[in-house]
């Protein structure tokens, strides 16, 4: 197959290619990318979809999402193990309407992710390729204790890390710091479950926000920092050189801030269908800071060259479904170029997820994970919101409304 389109972004954070075609070949590999006459010529019996004034990018990937976040449903009550499992599948295949074809699914309940690859596997079903953390880890009593395992003290930590590990994680998460400037795991604990993930070749994403705890994360030598809400330069300075990217998720506290801000303005802070917005209300005073710290350092922390990944984290009930389309308009907003946000959404994560050899780029010999949106995207972020068609290795999994799933 042969697709065509005015503008082609090709992931690198900088090149946009104009009147040029990629084919597809049939492995779902990108075969060759040229000018469409000539790629038409020399493949005349080859399908071909030219979409005009569009835009052809690398597929997108969500770098911090929950697929099996039911904790926020209204009805929680009702969700037993199937409707888990049916709740994150929705999710995941919601993913294809936003363009976007891989996610780091940086917690779910148990077996959630795994269980869905082995589907995939199977051909049951059809979804973006997915790379899972376990179930998360705290402190007895931090930050999502209800959610995720609490564990204490080196070697305990040590231990779940070989448990979830055994049980199929991929990556290992730790979340360590909440609402404060409070640390919760100590560096004794920090530096053992990064010794541990990286003794036995797999990487580690931690949740941290505040101070001084992101230095801590830093110090310790984690793979990616999670939110790092109030970093600071230097510190994005000395991530860089230590190869630790960041996934700054400003949607997701800019949208608590507007949402808390809005209910607090009309009357409604104590009336909430989701018990998750209903607890992050008392939080409310944390999120204004946060909300201004995104907006006012984003370009200087992006302009150190720290690898910046795009994550949306968005659980609260009626909040959309993986918004990585909003949270790359809130980088643009904040001072990068379109071009730019979207290498934080394919290049940057394919090679944070090792896998730069496959995915993230439109690049001959790379998997045919491509997105199409109309417009020049290239010029206006708001286009990204314009998905015409999604191919997953080649194979066709949304266009125009209709999911091919």
């Amino acid at each position: 197959m042969i697709i065509g389109a005015k503008w082609i972004i090709t992931g690198d954070g900088k090149t946009v290619l104009e009147n040029e075609a990629v084919r597809i070949d049939e492995m779902g590999k990108i075969a060759q990318i040229g000018q469409l006459c000539d790629l038409k010529e020399a493949w005349p019996e080859e399908e071909v979809k030219d979409y005009g004034e569009a835009t052809i990018l690398p597929g997108m990937c969500d770098m911090h999402c929950h697929l099996g976040y039911w904790y926020s449903q209204p009805d929680s009550f009702n969700y037993n193990e199937q409707m888990i499992m049916l709740y994150a599948l929705q999710h995941a295949q919601a993913a294809f309407t936003k363009g976007i074809t891989s996610v780091r699914d940086c917690y779910s309940p148990h077996g959630i992710c795994r269980s869905l690859k082995l589907a995939e596997s199977k051909g049951f079903i059809t979804i973006p390729r997915i790379t899972h953390v376990g179930e998360g880890m705290c402190m007895s009593g931090g930050h999502c204790w209800d959610e995720v395992v609490q564990v204490d003290v080196p070697w305990e930590i040590r231990k779940e890390i070989r448990k979830q590990v055994r049980d199929g994680a991929e990556w290992i998460k730790l979340l360590s710091s909440h609402r404060s400037h409070i640390p919760e795991y100590t560096q004794e604990e920090l530096d053992a479950a990064v010794d541990e993930c990286h003794r036995r070749g797999i990487k580690c994403v931690v949740h941290a926000g505040t101070h001084p705890t992101i230095q801590m994360c830093i110090d310790a030598g984690f793979d990616t920092i999670e939110h790092g809400t109030f970093l600071k330069v230097e510190q994005a300075e000395q991530m860089k050189e230590k190869g630790i990217a960041w996934t700054p998720t400003i949607f997701a506290y800019t949208s608590l801030y507007e949402t808390c801000k809005k209910n607090i303005e009309e009357g409604n802070a104590d009336v909430f269908s989701d018990p998750v917005a209903a607890k992050e209300q008392r939080d409310f005073a944390f999120y204004q800071p946060a909300y201004e710290a995104y907006r006012d350092n984003f370009k200087k922390l992006y302009d150190t060259g720290v690898t910046v990944c795009t994550g949306s984290d968005m659980v609260m009930y009626g909040a959309p479904v993986l918004p990585v389309q909003q949270e790359l308009t809130y980088m643009v907003k904040y001072g990068i170029t379109p071009v730019q946000a979207i290498q934080t959404a394919t290049a940057n994560p394919a090679k944070v997820l090792g896998k730069e050899n496959e995915l993230g780029m439109i690049k001959e010999g790379l998997l045919a994970d491509i997105t199409v949106v109309d417009g020049n995207l290239s010029q206006d972020i708001n286009c990204i919101f314009n998905t015409n068609t999604v191919f997953l290795g080649g194979k066709k999994v949304y266009e125009q409304g209709t999911r091919y799933v």
